[in-house]
């Protein structure tokens, strides 16, 4: 059975005031699995939802197949529900299928092929027979299984509500769901988060074997190098969002080419205005008709004038129209990317060549067991580790947010910074350009502008955190701490909810300068390019 496509026509989109969505048109044939990027708040999750039909367009329309998947922050179960409640949801329509086979197998059974009825009969199941294959239906109990020791899940039992598992399990179940159904089309947002390499790949293989559409929004540049047939990238360009054919890696040099077609055009376009300017006002005064005869004209003043003079303002005419032209169709500015220039991620401690902290056989029941860590005043660590395996945990201890059975030594007057997954700010009304400078106060504030350090566009900084996106809340949280550097900079999930090209930068500075750095991470990406020391918990 063909597979339906996934269509939207000039999506628009205002939220607070703001046009997110500004024209956007979109195909997603079968077979085919687009990657949105762009920096944070271009309307990655906005476009998502309308595709889904969860917001609606201020203007222009989707068409979508009848079967649609969307991941999303909150699944739509309350917390009592159970796992075996959700997947009997997800398994619904499978079962459904072989159970209308059935029928419709046994009605045929007594319908004689002669029978006007006979032939209706027969279409139908052939219709439900294409559905059920498109969905493996006989397939669904064995490929849930599967999914779940995939994802990770496998070894919860389904009496499990959901309201007992972690934020991070809950996520993965719903991505469970989902795969389990084999939807026509499927809309992800950030379906990597809270997924180990074990899990990541197996997505990467589930998805890259759907027969229908795939609309994915990911920071994660290695899984959208594995999966991406074309990328969309909704930050500003000259023509509007470009979709690049390829994945991630192929996306890199295309971009770089394209923003500098669009700088080079621009300029260019600059130049010729500004030389029809002088053409059109200039040279036209050169030649006014109440111009005096030179010396030299003598007796052909007149004739010779009047030619010069018809010369000159059909170049002028000419000029005007063409300066007119440009303007009412003028190539608008490359806006000024975002460039992360934090500088020093962290400060220089003096003391010595003494650790920073020290850990022995430290233990928190149930959740992190360590024999022993050091950290030095310079130290480039990086904490990997499957879901579970203590990385948040071993970060609390060393900030000295949680305490921890065994020895545990911080160095006196030790300062410290601890990026954490979850950003919540006390005050969501607050302006972000008030909570930069009250968390920091006026005289580091004015010293370090929070614009200075390239995480935040100036016209984001008079808007309420409320409204901020879950990255560009990560942003003012990473400003707020390198603004102030510490000596010791742990940071959880650093490129969680960040836009590719921050990740890059904020991985290339991560490699340099004073201070010690303790990051955690599952970025494959970033694990890949690390150069420092690893620990594997």
């Amino acid at each position: 059975m063909p597979q339906p496509a996934l269509l939207a026509h000039d999506l628009v989109r205002t939220l607070g005031g703001r046009r997110v969505l500004d024209g956007v048109s979109l195909t997603a044939s079968p077979g085919h699995r687009i990657g949105l990027i762009g920096e944070n708040g271009v309307g990655k999750s906005t476009l998502l939802r309308v595709l889904a039909g969860v917001d609606e367009p201020d203007t222009g329309h989707v068409s979508h197949p009848a079967e649609l998947g969307f991941l999303h922050q909150e699944m739509p179960f309350d917390a009592p529900s159970t796992i075996a409640t959700v997947l009997d949801t997800a398994l619904r329509e499978a079962r459904e299928d072989l159970a209308e086979l059935e029928r419709l197998g046994a009605e045929l059974a007594h319908v004689p092929q002669d029978h006007p009825g006979h032939q209706e009969l027969l279409d139908a199941y052939g219709r439900r027979l294409e559905q059920a294959q498109d969905r493996e239906s006989w397939d669904a109990d064995r490929r849930a299984a599967l999914v779940l020791d995939g994802l990770g899940l496998g070894a919860l039992g389904h009496d499990r509500t959901l309201g007992s598992l972690s934020g991070g399990q809950r996520g993965r179940l719903a991505l469970a769901a989902l795969l389990v159904r084999r939807p026509q089309a499927l809309l992800l947002d950030e379906p990597t988060n809270h997924l180990d390499d074990g899990a990541a790949a197996f997505l990467e293989e589930q998805l890259r074997g759907l027969p229908g559409a795939v609309v994915v929004a990911s920071h994660d540049r290695a899984f959208l190098d594995a999966v991406c047939t074309d990328l969309i990238d909704l930050d500003p360009a000259v023509d509007g969002p470009v979709r690049y054919g390829g994945n991630y890696s192929a996306y890199l040099s295309e971009k770089r080419a394209e923003r500098e077609r669009w700088e080079r055009r621009y300029a260019e376009e600059q130049q010729e205005l500004e030389e029809l300017r002088h053409a059109a006002g200039v040279t036209a005064l050169l030649v006014a008709p109440d111009r005096g005869r030179r010396d030299n004209e003598k007796m052909g003043y007149g004739h010779r004038a009047g030619r010069v003079q018809n010369q000159i303002s059909r170049r002028v005419r000419n000029a005007t129209r063409r300066l007119a032209e440009l303007e009412h169709n003028r190539v608008a500015e490359p806006p000024r990317p975002l460039r992360f220039a934090a500088g020093e991620l962290a400060a220089r401690a003096e003391g010595g060549p003494r650790p920073l902290v020290f850990l022995r056989d430290v233990r928190v029941p149930g959740r992190l067991a360590l024999a022993g860590l050091e950290v030095s005043a310079t130290d480039r660590l990086l904490v990997t580790g499957g879901n579970g395996a203590g990385k948040s945990t071993l970060l609390q201890v060393l900030a000295g947010r949680l305490t921890a059975e065994g020895e545990v030594h911080r160095r006196r007057g030790l300062s410290v910074g601890l990026l954490t997954q979850d950003t919540v700010f006390d005050r969501p009304d607050r302006t972000v350009r008030d909570t930069y400078e009250l968390s920091l106060g006026p005289e580091r504030a004015g010293k370090v502008p929070l614009a200075s350090l390239g995480l935040l566009h100036e016209a984001d900084l008079d808007k309420p955190v409320g409204q901020l996106s879950v990255g560009q809340r990560r942003r003012l949280a990473l400003a707020l701490l390198v603004a102030r550097p510490p000596q010791l900079l742990l940071l959880d999930e650093p490129t969680n909810h960040l836009s590719p090209r921050l990740c890059d930068e904020l991985e290339a500075a991560l490699g340099t300068g004073p201070g010690a750095v303790v990051a955690a991470s599952h970025d494959r990406w970033l694990r890949r390019r690390w150069q420092g020391r690893e620990l594997r918990l």
